[in-house]
């Protein structure tokens, strides 16, 4: 059974971790952002996305760098979906399905 205080730590993370996120949208609601602000923020999901696959993309060795070759096998239908629904959401569903097949039939 969970203790008390056990719960208001829990409650208190999650708070703290809620804010950050939600407050920003209630807040911008009500403002009208001028066209060139949201055509900036449109590429920052992408920015951040490719971010993260690059990172993975390449291991370091000890003296060299190699390719991560189940990554960039998962990178390429990911990146035929993107480019060709200009998904979002559907490019994340399908780069974690190929990962997902990727690992369980050869890793």
């Amino acid at each position: 059974m969970i203790s008390f205080e056990m719960f208001l730590l829990i409650l208190g993370c999650a708070i703290v971790t809620w804010i950050p996120r939600v407050l920003p949208f209630a807040f911008m609601k009500k403002v009208k952002l001028p066209s060139v602000v949201l055509r900036w923020l449109a590429y920052i999901p992408i920015c951040i996305l490719s971010a993260l696959v690059i990172s993975n993309l390449f291991i370091k060795r000890n003296s060299y760098v190699t390719l991560n070759w189940p990554v960039l096998v998962a990178a390429i239908p990911t990146l035929i979906i993107a480019i060709w629904t200009k998904s979002l959401s559907l490019t994340v569903i399908v780069g974690v399905a190929a990962m997902a097949m990727i690992q369980y039939f050869f890793l």
